[in-house]
C-alpha cells in the first residue's frame, strides 16, 4: 500500500478516536457513494455529523476549510443526502473538516466544526 494511504488510515483512526473522546457516536466509517467516499459519519446531540479527514506529514499552510474543494463538498453534500434518505434520518447535518498533523510518532489534531455549509 502506498505511503500516502497508510498515513490516510492512521489519520482516519485518530480522527475517530478523537471524536469518540470528543462525545460522538460513529455510525459509519469509510462510507462509499459510487467511486467516492464520506470517512466518517457520527453523530452528536442529535446532530448527524460528515466529517473529512486530512492527513499531512508536516505542517500545510493552507487554512482546514481551503483543503476541500467545491467539488468535494458539492459530493459530500449529495452522498449524505442520499445516506440519510436511505437511511431515514431526519436530523440536523453539519460538515467539519478534521486536519491532522503526523509528525515523528506524535500528531496535531484540529477539529472544524461548521466548516463550510451546502448551497441550494
Amino acid at each position: 500500500m502506498a505511503e500516502h494511504n497508510e498515513l490516510g488510515k492512521i489519520g482516519e483512526e485518530l480522527a475517530r478516536k478523537h471524536l469518540i473522546s470528543n462525545g460522538y457516536s460513529i455510525h459509519a466509517c469509510n462510507w462509499f457513494f459510487g467511486k467516492k467516499e464520506i470517512d466518517i459519519i457520527a453523530e452528536k446531540d442529535n446532530t448527524m455529523v460528515i466529517v473529512e479527514v486530512k492527513t499531512r506529514s508536516s505542517a500545510f499552510e493552507a487554512e482546514a476549510q481551503d483543503t476541500v474543494t467545491k467539488k468535494k463538498q458539492k459530493f459530500l453534500v449529495n452522498a449524505t443526502h442520499y445516506y440519510l434518505t436511505k437511511n431515514n434520518i431526519e436530523k440536523e447535518t453539519r460538515f467539519d473538516i478534521i486536519t491532522i498533523i503526523v509528525s515523528n510518532n506524535k500528531h496535531e489534531i484540529e477539529h472544524l466544526e461548521n466548516a463550510f455549509y451546502p448551497t441550494l
